[in-house]
């Protein structure tokens, strides 16, 4: 489509933006690089921390470059956050608290769903409830505010309706999400896992080295990691990996 329209790609993969672990974040190829002009793929190292607001500054200037030039821009990506907060601008949300959060982050994984579902359904339906940093981040805003993360999404998207139409407020989009039969879908996520081992993943991961703690939650990197302690075997990791797969295509399905 890009390459028809004469467009640029703009990614919103929240991990294909690091450099390295190609891979693990399964970049596009060098072939498909080589056909369409591809932006913010391995533009940030992987020992920098990386969140919706910089993302947004990224994309921001990268449209405004393309658009500079007379051509259309796709954006193109899984991270629902990260197209929204460019599409209808970020919430105002509190800083983090350092003493809330060492006390949040002494909590069980337990002990922080329990908050959280019983504070917050909605976002413990919507969020991965394995992710202790997005456990912890709801948590957080919703006792620095006394009010739900999910009651204030809700008002982002309120004011951003409100807002369009006034210049930079948001940047105008028309969006297009492509299904797939899900176990069509499922079935090809396996098979991409596969291919991973199949290509070199593991030494992939094995030369990494330090990263962010952003860069930390890129899937798979846990259980490769895991599979290089001696603690799983390379069965379990690839079958661990697909799961964790699937499980985020629909949470992707549920955001957007």
């Amino acid at each position: 489509m890009a390459h028809d329209l004469g467009a640029e790609i703009v990614s919103a993969d929240a991990f294909q933006v690091y450099r390295g672990l190609n891979l693990l974040t399964a970049k596009p190829d060098a072939a498909t690089l080589a056909k369409v002009r591809h932006h913010l793929i391995g533009a940030t190292p992987l020992r920098e921390e990386m969140n919706a607001a910089k993302f947004c500054r990224a994309a921001s200037r990268a449209i405004d470059e393309i658009q500079s030039r007379g051509k259309p821009a796709i954006v193109v990506g899984g991270s629902g956050l990260y197209i929204k907060a460019l599409t209808h601008g970020l919430a105002v949300l509190p800083e983090v608290d350092p003493k809330l959060r060492a006390k949040l982050n002494a909590l069980s994984m337990d002990a922080l769903r329990s908050q959280l579902m019983d504070f917050d359904p909605e976002t413990a339906r919507k969020i991965d409830m394995n992710n202790r940093r997005r456990l912890v981040r709801a948590l957080e805003i919703g006792l620095l505010t006394d009010k739900p993360a999910s009651i204030q999404r809700n008002q982002w998207a309120v004011a951003a309706d409100a807002d369009r139409g006034r210049p930079g407020s948001t940047i105008p989009a028309t969006g297009v999400f492509v299904l797939r039969d899900r176990q069509e879908l499922y079935a090809r996520i396996n098979r991409r896992v596969e291919a991973m081992f199949e290509n070199g993943v593991i030494e992939e991961v094995r030369a990494a080295g330090k990263m962010s703690s952003t860069a930390a939650q890129m899937i798979g990197l846990h259980e490769i990691r895991e599979l290089l302690d001696g603690k799983i075997s390379i069965l379990q990791c690839v079958a661990a990996i697909q799961q964790a797969t699937r499980r985020y295509a629909k949470r992707q399905l549920t955001w957007f």
